[in-house]
């Protein structure tokens, strides 16, 4: 970089532009320097005076809504017909239905006066109330859970958060409070008094708040209790010590802190009727905002004086030794072999402009050369697909195969009928539409159409166990893979011993590519099979051995995508065989019912 800002300053010309762009420029970024920073100081004094002042009225709202709903609820307790009915446990069933409607009827003309959720009256007692905690839609059991528990040990009030994985239902903050007899200290019951997030987002929304700048209200213990950011963060403990140990301290404050790695301006007020602190959080980055914009705005208007200032030296040039450098990068790029870059048009009459025209047309018709040779091994890989894939007319097998099924039904041969019904689901799965791909289900039930036809033919049950995930079947895949692997399994594997020999098919997803097993038990694959599958020469592949079977999959795999997902093969001479099919996961999507 020195030595080029060496090269750069040599000219005369070229250390006038330096001087003139030092004394304008510099001077404008130093004064635009202080301005930002001044502007920030201003914006974030502004932001905690309003926010300082907004949470002391919220301080002011939530308190006065919490004393009139304790209000509320010691008018609960109050009532005597409700003490009257949790005197004692109820003597009989009908006693207890009677008592029920008249605790339900109280509670409810309670609620309608209320601000609340939802409010319960629990009896100490619930298994002595059954068709009370029935109409509260309540286990008779919910005295042994422990919040319950501990309400019934304690005489003093306390607010517990629950929050619930469902989509329909946010967090819930209750009230619960153990009352006593209005004449002793024996206790009655208890009541739980629900509120919403709702019911206190009312009280923090400002028309004037900024882009995600949020609130918050935090208990003695350090968990959150509300969020105003649709309770982002309800529930969690709040991730900051130091914001934690000035509310111990002080009763309102200020704090820059950074919490879950973003810096913001904090304010906060704790309450005086409860242990609970509301804070205001702040974004940095959306304080600065304003500022920011004006500064992209200020940086565009500097490169664009800077890129007139140097207009000059441009232009000079542009029009000579430029060029010429451009046309040499382009050609050292096409000997790298990079076909895809971009050759400007060129609208000179002189020798510069021949040049790149010449070149670009001579990069054209090699682009059209290689299209034109990729195009003829597509051609010829699609024509060994066909050769592999297609061997006997489906269409006529399937129409004549129905016929014989029919027929089989009239004459009551239903084990005809059931044989060639399978034969007929194998070769419409096989059809497929006339489509190259299908799913992981129709391969699999493919598979099954044609255990079920080996065992009608051989007339004993096969052993075929299948292990693939729900969300697998669905999967794009390419057809008549499995069969033929299954088929030879079956007939060169375990055959002769099919009351001990057993197939197993396996799938699993490994991360971009499906991975099929299809294992047995059987008497192994030779190795000179194996090793004659490895080889390609254009003499073993037109023997005639590659039918349906090893070869005919292992090749249109490798065909189809690539060398590096041909067949892997497993086995052992009296012990079995593992073959594994690893087919990549298509983006293409097919049609229902395809």
């Amino acid at each position: 970089m020195i030595n080029a800002f060496l090269r750069l300053a040599s000219s005369f010309r070229n250390r006038m532009i330096l001087i003139f762009l030092s004394i304008t420029i510099l001077p404008f970024i130093l004064f635009s320097a202080y301005a930002h920073t001044k502007s920030i100081e201003g914006i974030q004094q502004a932001n905690i005076t309003f926010s300082m002042s907004y949470l002391e009225q919220a301080k002011i709202n939530v308190e006065t809504y919490l004393a009139q709903l304790n209000e509320g609820i010691n008018s609960l307790i109050g009532d005597k017909t409700l003490q009257y009915l949790l005197e004692r446990p109820p003597l009989s069933p009908k006693e207890e239905e009677t008592i029920s409607v008249d605790m339900l009827s109280i509670v409810y003309e309670k609620k309608k006066q209320m601000d609340a959720l939802q409010l319960r009256v629990y009896p100490l007692i619930p298994a002595d109330y059954p068709t009370y905690m029935r109409a509260l839609e309540e286990s008779a059991s919910v005295g042994e859970e422990e919040w319950f528990r501990q309400a019934a040990d304690s005489n003093v009030p306390y607010w517990q958060l629950s929050v619930s994985d469902g989509p329909n239902r946010g967090p819930l903050l209750s009230y619960i409070k153990t009352f006593t007899s209005l004449h002793s200290r024996t206790p009655r019951g208890i009541v739980v008094t629900d509120l919403a997030d709702n019911h206190l987002s009312r009280f923090f929304s400002p028309t004037k708040r900024l882009q995600r700048q949020k609130f918050l209200i935090i208990d003695d213990k350090d968990a959150i209790l509300f969020d105003s950011a649709e309770n982002e963060w309800t529930g969690d403990v709040l991730p900051s010590p130091q914001l934690l140990a000035k509310r111990n301290l002080y009763n309102e404050g200020v704090e820059k802190l950074s919490i879950y790695d973003q810096e913001h301006l904090i304010t906060f007020v704790r309450m005086d009727s409860l242990p609970w602190t509301i804070i205001s959080l702040t974004p940095m980055d959306a304080l600065v905002e304003p500022v920011t914009e004006m500064n992209h705005l200020l940086l565009v208007i500097i490169i664009v004086y800077l890129l007139v200032s140097i207009g000059v030296v441009i232009y000079l040039t542009r029009n000579f030794t430029q060029p010429v450098l451009r046309l040499v990068r382009l050609m050292r790029k096409l000997e790298e072999g990079d076909f895809g870059m971009y050759i400007p048009h060129q609208e000179r009459k002189d020798e510069i402009g021949w040049l790149f025209r010449g070149f670009g047309s001579i990069v054209r018709k090699i682009e059209d050369l290689i299209a034109q040779s990729t195009r003829a091994e597509r051609s010829k890989k699609e024509l060994e697909f066909q050769v592999l894939s297609h061997q006997i007319n489906p269409h006529f097998l399937y129409n004549t195969l129905e016929s014989i099924r029919w027929k089989a039904e009239n004459n009551g041969r239903s084990d005809i009928g059931e044989m060639v019904s399978a034969l007929g689901n194998l070769l419409r799965l096989s059809l497929n539409q006339g489509k190259d791909i299908t799913t992981v289900g129709r391969e699999i039930d493919q598979v099954k159409a044609y255990v079920q036809i080996e065992q009608a033919r051989i007339g004993m049950p096969l052993r075929v166990v299948y292990f693939f995930d729900e969300d697998m079947l669905n999967i794009t895949f390419m057809r008549l893979l499995l069969q033929p692997l299954v088929e030879n399994a079956i007939q060169h594997s375990i055959r002769g011993n099919f009351e001990h020999g057993k197939v197993i098919l396996s799938g699993r997803i490994e991360e971009q590519d499906l991975v099929i097993d299809i294992t047995d038990n059987g008497k192994g694959i030779p190795d000179s099979v194996i090793q004659a599958l490895e080889e390609e020469s254009e003499d073993q592949k037109m023997s005639g051995r590659s039918g349906v079977g090893l070869r005919n999959v292992n090749e249109r795999l490798k065909i189809y995508f690539g060398l590096e997902y041909k067949l892997q093969i497993e086995s052992k001479e009296g012990i079995g065989t593992r073959i594994t099919i690893r087919h990549p996961i298509l983006k293409e999507k097919l049609e229902n019912g395809a």
